[in-house]
């Protein structure tokens, strides 16, 4: 294995440590909530702590599939699958999205039902333990969409957006368990009923965020290639090898949180087969100091003047 190979392994590594500590923050801290909420909930009777303290439980699940995708798109290359697994990510993405949205549909159909059944008024307690868990989600939203970003990993920032979805469920809850003691204390019973109608905006907001999720998931899993703009700097990185006339073409491909790049540089047709190879080399170590870009396939065209010349 030379130096650049084992640097590269080593960065890689260090993603996936780093990335795999960010789901399991996601699921540590989902066991946390679920059960202070679900406890509280019981304790002070409010059925939508209770509700959000299930809906933390389910997110447990999310973040378990995060974590199996991300120990799949590790993997390296193999026979099989030749430019690596990073679409696994990208696929547990999707997964996520799809439990996001039958999560926020959950949400609204309880919330709808409510409306048909007899609502007790919570203790006060629930409100302190709401308020917690919205200071710990947003945290964790935070620090696992930092994460997410930096390490260009798709199933990490689809979690991240699934605790701030979390956020606007026990925002929902808070509204709800405060209009409940606030008209307990007054005397009006209909605002027990603010806690429903908070609850399927909500659901509007993280069925809205799933499906937009869900769809950029997609998207990237039908081999995307980056557009003109994203590819710029690698046009210019290539251009830049001694020996290259002229990038033909250049194709980044996405496979979760790397690329491919597929290109084609026009050299001096009187050189070489082996000059004309060493100029490819060159091309593919200059693009893969980037760590974004994991493979470079080299195709090498003779010049023409007369092609030029047509243009």
């Amino acid at each position: 294995m030379s130096v650049a190979d084992k640097i590269d392994t080593t960065k890689q590594d260090i993603r996936y440590k780093k990335v795999r500590f960010g789901a399991w923050v996601g699921i540590i801290g989902n066991i946390l909530l679920a059960v202070i909420k679900i406890v509280v909930g019981i304790i002070a009777n409010s059925r939508a702590l209770v509700a959000d303290g299930i809906h933390s439980a389910s997110d447990v699940v999310g973040s378990v599939a995060v974590l199996i995708g991300i120990r799949a798109a590790q993997q390296p290359p193999d026979d099989d699958h030749p430019y690596g697994h990073g679409k696994a990510e990208t696929i547990t993405a999707i997964i996520v999205a799809v439990l996001l949205f039958f999560v926020g549909l959950e949400i609204a159909m309880s919330a709808v039902k409510s409306f048909f059944e007899p609502i007790a008024v919570p203790g006060v307690i629930a409100i302190y333990a709401v308020i917690f868990s919205i200071i710990v989600k947003e945290l964790m939203f935070r620090y696992k969409i930092h994460l997410g970003k930096k390490y260009k990993s798709d199933a990490l920032v689809t979690d991240a957006w699934h605790h701030r979805s979390d956020v606007f469920s026990s925002l929902a809850a808070l509204i709800g368990i405060g209009a409940s003691v606030i008209g307990g204390a007054i005397g009006i019973s209909g605002l027990v009923y603010a806690d429903p109608v908070a609850g399927i905006f909500v659901a509007i907001l993280i069925i809205k965020m799933a499906w937009k999720l869900g769809s950029e998931a997609i998207h990237n899993t039908l081999d995307h290639v980056l557009h003109d703009e994203d590819t710029v700097e690698m046009y210019k990185q290539a251009q830049s090898v001694a020996g290259v006339l002229k990038v033909d073409e250049l194709l980044a491909r996405e496979h979760g949180h790397y690329v491919i790049v597929d290109l084609k540089v026009a050299v001096n047709p009187e050189i070489t087969v082996e000059e004309g190879h060493t100029i490819g080399k060159k091309v593919k170590e200059k693009l893969m100091e980037d760590d974004y870009v994991q493979d470079v396939r080299v195709h090498i065209n003779p010049y023409s003047n007369e092609e030029e010349a047509k243009k």
